[in-house]
């Protein structure tokens, strides 16, 4: 069961990469539409680093529920799921708005991307806390 634990610590490390990257990298990428007319090259990396990392994302996921599964589910640990089932409702959305940016379409702020930037640091600490305090 180590292994998955590992494989799971690795997963989840390449996924918060591109959880706290890629909504700043949107910042970027917007200015850079708007001096160049066009997306350039931020843009594609952004898009690049969100498909590697979803892929991440789900076996960090899958290794996550196996290892859930060989612990018995205790009662921590499905707080710890539904906080992670909301993360990845955030990377969801990240997706949309990359997917967004793709076609040149920039409406958000740099302000609410800021904004939606920091949540994930905050989900992302409400998750450490649980699984280092496992509360109950």
């Amino acid at each position: 069961m180590s292994w998955v634990k590992i494989i799971h610590l690795l997963c989840v490390m390449g996924w918060m990469t591109s959880i706290f990257a890629v909504p700043r990298a949107i910042i970027y990428w917007k200015r850079e539409h708007a001096r160049l007319g066009e997306n350039g090259p931020l843009g594609d990396l952004t898009f690049r680093l969100y498909r590697f990392s979803f892929g991440l994302g789900v076996i960090a996921i899958i290794t996550g529920v196996w290892y859930g599964v060989w612990l018995g589910w205790p009662a921590w640990l499905h707080l710890k799921a539904t906080l992670v089932v909301l993360l990845a409702a955030h990377y969801l959305w990240t997706g949309r708005l990359v997917r967004r940016a793709q076609r040149g379409v920039f409406t958000e702020s740099d302000m609410y991307l800021r904004i939606f930037n920091e949540v994930s640091v905050i989900g992302t600490i409400a998750i450490l806390w649980v699984v280092v305090a496992q509360p109950f």
